[in-house]
């Protein structure tokens, strides 16, 4: 039976030290080159997911921005997208502007990968986060923040703060409130309604003419792909509401756990 393997990074494949181990890439290295179908799903970029699987080739499309875009790992070409509407770009600003917060804001802009955001008026959350992105993505702006074919919009500051937010709009689009496992800081991820981890898992099955899909994952942006699959694992340091949906539970991020149970398991 024809199987795609499907793990998240962060907390999942990814150690403590946001890197695939030398062990991780090697063992997923040998069986993809006896025929493994394997990829990842994560809420990062393009450009932040590879230096982190530096010495993966993934031989098959990416599952980038939680779902947002499904990126061919050789070419780099996009294959699938998901843009919010120019209506549902309109609403957004206005929503943000009435309640005077400024997230960072993603979009291509002039055919370009970008992120925006007002220096002055974003949370400390936010421009700590920013500090950490060196790279030709970043677009400071003095105002008009939705400028572009817009794709992700993030907000990064008090539980309490985007709590309110998330109420407000997550009937209206994709929106995902979590904790992130390295700064402990609060983030609130705002997509159209189609990008979830879940469908774009199923848009490459059928693009792979596949006949199962097992994944692996430690989070809440975890819990859609973990419905659709025929088989899911949660690693050890996983939240309970992944572990209770999950087929198993397996060992550690930090100890290769994805890796090993590929190892163990895998039959080509």
């Amino acid at each position: 039976m024809k199987t795609l393997y499907v793990s998240d990074l962060d907390g999942t494949l990814l150690n403590s030290q946001q890197q695939t181990s030398t062990y991780t890439n090697q063992t997923i290295e040998k069986l993809v080159d006896q025929g493994m179908l394997f990829s990842y799903a994560t809420a990062r970029s393009y450009y932040s997911a590879k230096p982190a699987t530096k010495g993966l080739s993934a031989k098959i499309p990416l599952i980038l921005y939680n779902g947002a875009f499904i990126i061919d790992n050789q070419s780099q070409e996009i294959l699938v997208s998901n843009f919010f509407l120019k209506e549902e770009v309109n609403d957004l600003a206005h929503y943000f502007n009435q309640k005077g917060f400024y997230p960072i804001v993603y979009a291509f802009i002039n055919e370009q990968e970008k992120f925006s955001y007002i220096s002055s008026k974003s949370t400390k959350q936010q421009l700590d986060f920013i500090s950490t992105r060196n790279d030709k993505r970043k677009n400071p702006v003095e105002n008009n923040l939705f400028q572009g074919d817009v794709f992700y919009v993030s907000c990064i500051a008090s539980k309490k703060q985007l709590e309110s937010f998330y109420h407000d709009l997550k009937d209206r689009y994709q929106c995902l409130f979590s904790k992130d496992i390295y700064s402990q800081d609060w983030w609130l991820e705002i997509l159209p309604k189609k990008a979830t981890k879940a469908h774009a898992i199923l848009q490459l099955k059928d693009y792979l003419k596949c006949e199962k899909v097992v994944v692996f994952g430690d989070g809440l942006n975890d819990l859609s792909m973990f419905e659709i699959a025929d088989e899911s694992y949660a690693v050890e340091n996983a939240c309970k509401e992944l572990k209770e949906k999950a087929t198993g539970v397996i060992g550690r991020h930090d100890q290769d756990a994805v890796a090993r149970w590929l190892e163990e398991n895998y039959k080509d």
